[in-house]
């Protein structure tokens, strides 16, 4: 299983907003977009500050994946 956040990447579209909008917004550093542009890992910490900045839950921001096989 893997974390996807295609769904945020739609939603900052949707909002006319660039991910250095999100960053201020959001109070995040780059670096943590950059991580989730990768689909890593950031802390829940990240995502709480994100969907408060976005008035959103968690599911409108990412979801699990199953691998590829």
């Amino acid at each position: 299983m893997a974390i996807s956040y295609k769904r945020l990447w739609k939603l900052l579209i949707d909002k006319d907003m660039k991910k250095k909008d999100l960053c201020v917004r959001a109070g995040i550093s780059p670096a943590s977009v950059t991580k989730m542009g990768r689909n890593g890992h950031v802390t829940t910490e990240i995502l709480l500050k994100i969907c408060i900045a976005l008035n959103c839950q968690i599911e409108d921001i990412m979801e699990i994946v199953p691998d590829e096989k």
